[in-house]
């Protein structure tokens, strides 16, 4: 692989600016400054330091966040901190798999492979998303009825059946929903059509992967290999 593809692969700039940086003394591969951008090297053998931090080339990276509130689900926000801001990279071209609200925590995964997020985005796939929910006012068995058979919350069609649980009744009541679309602040809109309010939503699950439960708000860590099969799994089930 030519030494300016293998650095824009890793997010460190656009070829023609790394071609600069490369003429300038930039780059050493193993140990010694090298001055062409056109040099091959072995991403699996040989050591790359750009600007004096060594580089390990992994084609794609896949991270499960634990999104905390006040934080966008977007690469660039000129107010708020953003989801990419956590997670510590040389790459450029990550992105968040879909959207949560500002104000909802949870799950969120944060990748570069186009592919795979667009499959488990794909609305004909009908991904499955949990939530837990803390809300005000009593969750009734004709609610969770009304969940179970969809319902028109505004928007063309009513939503698909999602299925809510009750874990605990009282002053708050506290639940699990699953969804199985993406509408804008769905969880949200179908609990106000049954009179209810969110006071605090995260998301635990998202299309089979689950938020590991030793991540604070704002850590992240890599997939699994099993996680990562999973996802795959997940999506050619529902082709």
């Amino acid at each position: 692989m030519r030494l300016d593809k293998f650095l824009a692969d890793m997010g460190c700039g656009t070829r023609s600016r790394l071609k600069n940086d490369i003429r300038k003394g930039a780059v050493a591969v193993n140990g010694e400054t090298v001055k062409k951008a056109d040099l091959q090297v072995s991403p699996e053998t040989d050591e790359v330091c750009y600007q004096g931090r060594k580089l390990t080339y992994v084609k794609m990276e896949y991270y499960m966040l634990n999104k905390p509130a006040g934080c966008v689900s977007a690469t660039e926000d000129p107010v708020h901190k953003t989801a990419l801001s956590y997670i510590d990279s040389v790459r450029k071209d990550l992105f968040p798999v879909g959207r949560l609200d500002i104000d909802t925590e949870g799950l969120l995964l944060v990748t570069n492979d186009g592919a795979l997020a667009h499959e488990l985005l794909s609305p004909k796939k009908h991904m499955p998303k949990t939530y837990y929910a803390e809300v005000d006012g009593a969750i009734t068995p004709q609610d969770i009825a009304l969940f179970a058979a969809g319902m028109d919350i505004g928007e063309k069609r009513p939503t698909l059946p999602a299925e809510l649980t009750v874990l605990s009744a009282g002053a708050v009541f506290r639940a699990e929903v699953t969804v199985y679309e993406g509408k804008f602040h769905q969880v949200k809109r179908m609990f106000e059509k049954t009179g209810k309010y969110v006071r605090y939503l995260k998301r635990i699950s998202f299309c089979g992967l689950k938020l590991d439960g030793r991540l604070a708000p704002g850590e992240y860590r890599s997939l699994t290999k099993d996680e990562l099969a999973l996802l795959r799994a997940e999506h050619k089930e529902r082709l």
